[in-house]
């Protein structure tokens, strides 16, 4: 941030050597050793670019956290995110079928049936059919998927949610704006979230 500063001086007899505290209409002046640009405040472009780069810088941080929080998930637990999402809604929620899951981790029912195969090759769900129609199954946690779930980080989202909760309800509206103008501007506002 870019402060102007203007201040007028008296002479202080112990200037150069230290601080040298100065009453003068109730405020303390300090003479400090320090370089002082000359240079013109920055121009609103400049301001404008350092901005963006900003807001670019802040949406990297929360790629490079998903991506790191991926990546330590794959390598300590062998799980990836949207299958540690379907773990904890069961952990949470009790067997399910396949539709509750894709409803409790948002994904489609389609891409559910991805991940509880390739958590069932794992070892950390099976299916059950209780039902006469065999069609009807219900997925169940075994105890190496229930073990995982419950030692498992909290998903970056979770943290996310949590945070959130502690904000005002007008922040989190800035928030959800300040996002909808960058879905907009990348034109992915009708894209499914998956």
């Amino acid at each position: 941030m870019v402060y102007q500063i203007t201040l007028n001086f008296e002479p202080c007899r112990s200037a150069g050597r230290g601080p040298c505290e100065q009453l003068q209409n109730k405020v303390i002046f300090y003479v400090i050793d320090a370089n002082v640009s000359t240079s013109l405040p920055k121009t609103t472009s400049e301001t404008s670019q350092d901005l963006v780069r900003e807001i670019m810088n802040q949406i990297r941080r929360l790629m490079q956290a998903g991506e790191l929080f991926t990546k330590e998930l794959n390598k300590t637990y062998q799980v990836s995110v949207p299958q540690l999402h379907c773990l904890l809604a069961l952990n949470e929620n009790g067997p399910l079928p396949p539709s509750e899951i894709a409803r409790y981790i948002m994904v489609k029912s389609s891409t559910v049936t991805g991940i509880i195969d390739r958590l069932e090759q794992k070892r950390l769900v099976y299916r059950i059919r209780n039902s006469p129609d065999r069609r009807i199954i219900t997925i169940q946690l075994t105890e190496a998927g229930k073990e995982l779930a419950q030692n498992a980080p909290p998903p970056i989202q979770q943290k996310i949610v949590d945070g959130l909760k502690k904000l005002p309800e007008d922040e989190i509206k800035q928030i959800i704006l300040c996002l909808s103008k960058l879905t907009h501007l990348l034109d992915v506002q009708d894209l499914e979230v998956e």
